[in-house]
């Protein structure tokens, strides 16, 4: 059984940082990539960060590239999300994925195959 678990997010001010990891579990079939994405009340499901499992170019959307950082230790299973200069609009449910589905229009457009549970993270001006 594949799981995802988030961990990291909470509460802190503007220009603040948090980091997020997310442990998966019981997944070795077709691991080509993994992704950060958040969502905010109201708000659709956006994609933030995503890394290819074997190596190679990270993606970042506009809005936080340059801020943060995504990164995995293959080693531990873990992939993690370095977000720094935390800004109010940061605030979101924060989801890791796994598994990009064969077809997906993209690492960012959220078509994964496993999903954990989310962690909230909230930055107060």
């Amino acid at each position: 059984q594949v799981q995802l678990v988030e961990s990291g997010g909470g509460s802190v001010q503007a220009g603040g940082s948090l980091r997020l990891s997310c442990i998966v579990s019981g997944y070795t079939y077709n691991r080509n990539f993994m992704a950060w994405f958040r969502q905010a009340p109201g708000n659709e499901r956006e994609g933030v960060a995503a890394i290819p499992v074997g190596g190679g170019p990270r993606y970042y959307s506009g809005s936080v590239g340059g801020r943060f950082t995504i990164s995995q230790d293959n080693a531990k299973n873990t992939m993690y999300l370095q977000m720094n200069s935390l800004k109010p609009e940061d605030t979101a449910m924060y989801y890791c994925a796994a598994g990009l589905r064969p077809g997906a229009a993209g690492p960012l457009r959220g078509q994964y195959n496993y999903w954990g549970q989310g962690t909230q993270v909230t930055v107060s001006s």
